[in-house]
C-alpha cells in the first residue's frame, strides 16, 4: 500500500444521474438548499468545520422539553445508520429494509453504502440478492430510483403513487388528447410481454398517440406504473441497459393497497430519527404526514432542537451520548445521510452545504468525527481523499485505515494507493 500526496482538481468521475425513462427528477436537486454555495469544491475551510464544536446552549426550546444538539442527533443518526458500528448481523438484504432502501441512481453507490455500514460484507451479497430478486430498483422517494427489498417495492411505491400523479402535471401540454389510464394499460402489456427500453416503450407509445410529446409520454409511463430495472442491470461487475418490466411481474405477486403512512413514518425514525415532520417529508418526496404523527405521538417521545423545532422518535431508539467516538466513514455519492432531513446540520456543517454535489453530479462524501470533512474518489486500486479543511495525524490515520478496508472490500487484495489532495475549484 502506498501512501501520497498531491493536488486534484477533484473530477466527479462522471456521477451523474443515470437515465431512468423520462425522470425528471435526482437527488441533485434534493441536495440544494437555500443559501447553499453553488460550487463543489470551493477553497478549503478552516479545521474548525472537520470537527465541528461541542452543542451550543438550548435557544428557543420550549421549557421542559429536551433539547438535543447537532452532535446528540449526529450520533443517534449514525448509531441507527450502522455508521458508529458496522453490524455483523444483518445480511444484505436486512439491511436494506432497515434503511428503507438505498439511493440507487448510479449503480454502484448501493455497494458502498453497505460496505460502510455492514461488517464482512462484499459485493457478491447485494449481487445475487437481486440476481435472486429478493431487492429490486425502482423509483420510489424523491422520484429517484432506490434499491429496495421486494416488499418494500410493492409497498412503498403505491404510498408515493399521488406525489407521482403530481409530478405528470407538469407534462400535461405535451399530453393533450393521451387517455393516461388507457397508456397504463397499454404499458403494462408492453413491458410485462417482455421487458423494453423507455425508447422502445415510447417509440410503441408513439404509434398510439403521435401527436403527443414522446418525453411526456416516457414520464407518464414511468408515473403511472411501478417499473423495476430488470437484471443484469444492477449487478456487481455486470452491465446492461436499463430495461423495464412492472414489479408485480417480476416479482410474482401483486402491489399492497396504498397503505397509510404511519408504518413507514415508524421505520424511518428507526433509521434516521429523531426527527421531525419536515425531515420525515423531505426524505420521502411526500405532504402533510403531520397527521400521522399527531395518530402515532402517544406511541413517540418528543425533543427540540436548538432551533425550537420538534423532533419526534421512538422510545427504545438508541440516543448515545453526544460524544460518542464516531470513526471515519467514505459514503457514496448521494447516500441517503447526507439527503434524509430538511435540517441536514446533523451530518453537514452549515459552512460545507452544497460542497458534495455541482449541478447533476454528486462527490462521494469522508465523514470525520461524524461530520462531513471531505470528498473522495476511486479510480481502479486508487482512492484518494481530499478534506475540506487539516486533519490531525491522528483522524488522518484512522482515514487511511477505513480507506485500506474500504479498498480489500471493493476491490479484493492486491495492490492499492491511497493519497490525499487537496480541494480546489
Amino acid at each position: 500500500m502506498t501512501r501520497t500526496n498531491g493536488t486534484t482538481a477533484g473530477s466527479p468521475e462522471g456521477r451523474g444521474a443515470e437515465a431512468y425513462g423520462g425522470s425528471t427528477h435526482t437527488d441533485a436537486q434534493a441536495m440544494a438548499q437555500p443559501g447553499a454555495p453553488t460550487k463543489a469544491r470551493a477553497k478549503t475551510h478552516a479545521q474548525s468545520h472537520v470537527r465541528p464544536h461541542a452543542t451550543a446552549r438550548a435557544g428557543k426550546a420550549a421549557p421542559g422539553v429536551p433539547v438535543l444538539g447537532p452532535r446528540a442527533l449526529n450520533r443517534a443518526t449514525l448509531e441507527r445508520q450502522h455508521l458508529l458500528r458496522r453490524s455483523a448481523a444483518l445480511t444484505a438484504t436486512e439491511a436494506v429494509g432497515h434503511l428503507v432502501g438505498l439511493q440507487a441512481q448510479n449503480v454502484k453507490p448501493p455497494y458502498y453504502a453497505l460496505a460502510a455500514r455492514l461488517e464482512g460484507f462484499c459485493p457478491g451479497d447485494l449481487s445475487t440478492a437481486m440476481a435472486d430478486r429478493a431487492v429490486v430498483r425502482i423509483v420510489t422517494l424523491r422520484s429517484t430510483i432506490h434499491t429496495h427489498t421486494a416488499d418494500d417495492a410493492l409497498s412503498l411505491r403505491p404510498l408515493v403513487q399521488a406525489a407521482r400523479d403530481r409530478e405528470l402535471h407538469a407534462f400535461r401540454k405535451g399530453l393533450v388528447g393521451v387517455d393516461l389510464e388507457r397508456l397504463a394499460v397499454i404499458s403494462r402489456e408492453l413491458v410485462e410481454a417482455e421487458p423494453r427500453t423507455m425508447k422502445q416503450l415510447r417509440e410503441e407509445l408513439l404509434a398510439e398517440w403521435p401527436d403527443a410529446d414522446p418525453f411526456a409520454l416516457s414520464v407518464a409511463a414511468r408515473c403511472g406504473l411501478p417499473l423495476v430495472q430488470v437484471t443484469p442491470r444492477g449487478l456487481w461487475g455486470r452491465s446492461g441497459q436499463v430495461a423495464l418490466t412492472t414489479a408485480e411481474h417480476w416479482l410474482g405477486r401483486p402491489a399492497e393497497p396504498t397503505p397509510a403512512p404511519d408504518a413507514t413514518v415508524l421505520r424511518y425514525l428507526a433509521a434516521f430519527g429523531p426527527a421531525s415532520v419536515k425531515d420525515t417529508q423531505t426524505w420521502a418526496g411526500l405532504t402533510r404526514l403531520r397527521e400521522a404523527f399527531e395518530r402515532l405521538r402517544p406511541r413517540l417521545v418528543t425533543f427540540r432542537d436548538e432551533k425550537g423545532v420538534e423532533l419526534f422518535d421512538l422510545p427504545d431508539a438508541p440516543r448515545p451520548d453526544a460524544d460518542t467516538p464516531a470513526p471515519p466513514r467514505l459514503l457514496p455519492e448521494f447516500d441517503n445521510l447526507l439527503l434524509a432531513h430538511a435540517d441536514r446540520s446533523r451530518v453537514v456543517p452549515a459552512a460545507l452545504k452544497g460542497r458534495t454535489w455541482a449541478g447533476n453530479q454528486a462527490y462521494r462524501a469522508l465523514l470525520v468525527d461524524g461530520f462531513l470533512a471531505g470528498v473522495w474518489r476511486q479510480d481502479g486500486n486508487v482512492l484518494t481523499v481530499e478534506p475540506f479543511g487539516r486533519l490531525t495525524k491522528g483522524q488522518r490515520d484512522e482515514v487511511v485505515g477505513e480507506a485500506e478496508r474500504m479498498l480489500r472490500v471493493m476491490s479484493g487484495d492486491g495492490s492499492y494507493d491511497i493519497r490525499f489532495g487537496t480541494v480546489t475549484g
